[in-house]
């Protein structure tokens, strides 16, 4: 049954400049409720550091955030690293940052690793950011383009190799497309958006992709650059070129309509929360996880399904009462209307749902120090 869509969506790419001013100025959200943790006493008195680090589709999103966060508690140092999300993983299992930003739900391995490091044994993961994941390129001449899984796949796999190919002619037969070489551009380093995307691949267009969905591209050729920066600027100065980023970062390049059911789908923030209301949840995890088992396959109209859920990766209970009530104040911050809006027009994500902030406030009310 297909469930109806409740989150309310804005438009894409509002200036960062006054995004961050917009934020720092509305960041009185709901930290008048208990959200400062357990111990810490008002709101207002918290301080020391609050570490962060991983995804670097998060960045535009995270400065924001960190604006209206240290507008509302400016005694915490606040510190985020777009060091990738196999990086913000890693960091965090290790204990040396406080909360991991992850394009990736963690797999069985590293999910009981994140148990043992966090005191008492249960963590949380929190889908606070979701963003469309838009195929970009750089065409002279062509702004939007429409393509089918299939030919998207048979792109990154290197079968289709210039741009006027019968497969990109067929859907877009407006379109005047040259015979300019197609230059595959994907992430070198471990990357939550290349796990998404492959993973895309492998269940929207396994006849043409075969590869198992990897956060490390999986295939050899191509060019390849470190990050979302590295893989948009590649593109940006790279005639032919093509990637996957989020779309907050497209800019002024093409941006490609995904072929869903009988349609084709731009990534909007709309169609990301789309398909998100109605992908179920990943089974047999913790009280306070809420990973997402994203629908790629989806034929509902309007849904995006090359979209990014990304997590925040933190303890239920830490060693350390100040980290524990800073992680509190900071996620009660994000999950909150005011959070999610910034986010929203900073980086064009889609705004939570009530169920799933519903479901995050569980986990933030749980956040404790042993």
């Amino acid at each position: 049954m297909k469930l109806s869509t409740k989150t309310r969506a804005t438009t894409l790419s509002v200036a960062l400049a006054t995004t961050l001013a917009l934020s720092a100025c509305g960041a009185s959200n709901e930290s008048e409720s208990d959200s400062s943790g357990g111990g810490s006493g008002d709101a207002a008195e918290l301080s020391g550091d609050l570490v962060g680090a991983g995804a670097s589709s998060q960045q535009s999103a995270m400065e924001a955030w960190q604006a209206g966060f240290q507008g509302e508690y400016p005694d915490v140092q606040f510190s985020y690293d777009p060091a990738g999300s196999g990086a913000g993983r890693e960091q965090f299992i290790a204990g040396s940052v406080d909360f991991a930003g992850s394009d990736a739900a963690l797999d069985d391995e590293e999910l009981a690793a994140a148990q043992e490091r966090c005191a008492g044994g249960e963590i949380f993961e929190l889908p606070n950011y979701i963003s469309p994941i838009a195929v970009i390129f750089n065409v002279e001449g062509v702004d939007e383009l429409n393509l089918s899984p299939a030919t998207i796949a048979g792109i990154f796999t290197g079968a289709i190799t210039t741009w006027n190919d019968p497969a990109i002619a067929a859907d877009n037969s407006s379109a005047t497309l040259p015979a300019t070489p197609i230059t595959p551009v994907h992430r070198a380093d471990d990357s939550g958006t290349t796990d998404n995307f492959t993973d895309y691949l492998f269940q929207a267009a396994g006849d043409v992709w075969t590869a198992e969905p990897d956060g490390e591209w999986p295939l050899e050729g191509g060019e390849a650059a470190q990050g979302t920066s590295g893989v948009v600027e590649v593109v940006t100065n790279t005639a032919g070129a093509i990637t996957y980023a989020d779309a907050s970062r497209a800019g002024e390049l093409g941006v490609v309509n995904v072929g869903v059911g009988d349609e084709f789908v731009a990534p909007t923030a709309e169609s990301a929360a789309a398909v998100v209301e109605n992908s179920p949840a990943v089974e047999g995890r913790g009280e306070y996880d809420f990973a997402i088992e994203v629908n790629r396959e989806t034929e509902g109209s309007g849904e995006y399904p090359v979209v990014l859920v990304s997590y925040h990766v933190g303890c239920i209970e830490y060693d350390d009462q100040s980290a524990a009530d800073n992680v509190k104040a900071f996620m009660e911050y994000v999950i909150s209307e005011d959070g999610q809006q910034t986010s929203s027009e900073n980086a064009g994500s889609a705004p939570i749902s009530d169920t799933l902030r519903e479901q995050a406030q569980s986990a933030v009310d749980a956040i404790t120090a042993g």
